[in-house]
């Protein structure tokens, strides 16, 4: 008798339990939710809208619109449903893109045997999510041009602080007449980490594209492999950008099927952007997106706006480091291994414009500010002729003073000035 009546509190307690658990998977997962998209407006690239938000103990489910923050040339609406277990949330949903007016016309017909389904997993104890994407094939038509995607496969996973991102797209192909190109397998592997409000973020993207190949009626391009590295990262005194260009082998079979025409890699890096006039200016672009209106997210004179907080992102003289440019061309029998620098002068900020830079004056302006040196080691005989050097010239040296190119000490040629 005595455990008989111990059954109902242990039924009871098991039951609040059960949806106490339940609650709390409701809630922290609505809490995530918020985190990220309040984390993803922070990067200040992108706008995020709930238009429809209903939470609830078994379940929740909502509609989202995520659209670029600087005019709204298309937006992306995702729907989503969540199904709320004690420890952990299964989403599922789908993702609709949408063109405005304008580029409707422009771009023409989508055709799609489907709307493109999305699912995910929330973990309520850790917050780690998994997001998985499989895009079904589309193809887009405009006056006589074609756009095809075939099998593309996303997945997004991590948690606060913390994303990576891995796409996958089987083939792109893309006709224009009688030319076409296409690429793939395609991969693009991301991961992005920050604090709170994106004060201090880095992200690395390593874009990779096994085979590249142009086709023209008079001539092919094939190239294989073509990988790039990125690396942006803003700290506290300054944002840097670090990319890297690895060309496997460009080909032309028509003219030399069995020479390649060129190889090599390219690595430079950007630094010494303000990070503070950095983040002022992702905070006036948020400002700005929130005055705007659906027909008009960005006001007319925006640029002119933001001019004071763009020149104050140069105003510790940035430079671009090009730390390695190494080519082998066996077609031309060329060989470049070079490396250099590029400064830009700070001083007297005010007197230049950015909203004039369509103006040839102020294009000139801009290049004055422009010092640097590049050194190509070991050149060939035939670059020191090119530049009308002595023929026996092995290291060329080229200056940037005020815009200016010179090499050797001499005045570039005009033909080859940039």
């Amino acid at each position: 008798m005595r455990k008989e009546r111990l059954i109902v509190p242990i039924l009871a307690t098991i039951a609040v339990v059960w949806m106490v658990a339940q609650l709390l998977s409701s809630v922290l997962f609505e809490r995530s939710l918020r985190q990220a998209l309040e984390d993803l407006e922070a990067r200040g690239e992108w706008r995020v809208s709930r238009l429809e938000s209903r939470q609830g103990w078994l379940s929740s489910r909502g509609r989202l619109m995520l659209s670029p923050l600087l005019g709204r040339p298309w937006r992306l609406e995702l729907t989503y449903r969540a199904r709320h277990g004690v420890l952990s949330t299964d989403v599922e949903g789908t993702l609709l893109p949408r063109l405005d007016s304008v580029l409707q016309k422009a771009v023409g017909e989508v055709s799609a045997p489907s709307v493109p389904r999305w699912q995910g997993r929330y973990q309520t104890l850790s917050g780690h999510t998994e997001l998985r994407l499989a895009l079904a094939p589309f193809v887009i038509q405009q006056n006589g041009r074609e756009l095809d995607v075939r099998g593309a496969r996303v997945r997004l996973e991590g948690m606060f602080g913390d994303w990576r991102l891995r796409g996958l797209l089987d083939q792109l192909t893309l006709t224009d007449g009688l030319s076409q190109l296409t690429l793939g397998p395609t991969t693009l592997e991301s991961r992005y980490t920050y604090i709170d409000d994106a004060y201090h973020f880095a992200q690395r993207d390593h874009l990779h594209i096994e085979q590249l190949a142009l086709h023209y009626p008079a001539y092919d391009i094939h190239v294989a492999p073509l990988d790039i590295h990125s690396h942006m990262e803003l700290d506290e005194s300054e944002l840097r950008l670090k990319g890297e260009l690895v060309v496997g082998e460009v080909r032309v079979p028509s003219e030399a099927p069995d020479t390649p025409l060129l190889s090599g890699r390219i690595e430079a890096e950007l630094s010494r952007l303000n990070a503070d006039a950095v983040r002022q200016t992702i905070r006036r672009l948020r400002q700005e997106a929130a005055w705007g209106d659906a027909s008009l997210p960005m006001a007319e004179g925006l640029l002119a706006r933001l001019e004071p907080d763009l020149r104050q992102v140069l105003s510790d003289s940035p430079r671009l480091d090009v730390t390695t440019i190494a080519l082998d061309s066996p077609l031309l029998g060329l060989q470049v291994e070079a490396d250099g620098a590029l400064f830009f002068d700070a001083r007297r900020l005010d007197e230049l414009m950015i909203t004039a830079l369509d103006k040839p004056e102020e294009r000139q302006r801009w290049l004055e500010r422009i010092d640097g040196d590049f050194i190509w080691h070991d050149a060939p005989t035939v670059a020191a002729l090119w530049l009308g050097l002595p023929l026996g010239t092995r290291e060329l040296q080229f200056d940037v003073i005020r815009g200016v190119w010179r090499v050797n000490g001499r005045p570039m040629p005009p033909l080859l000035q940039p």
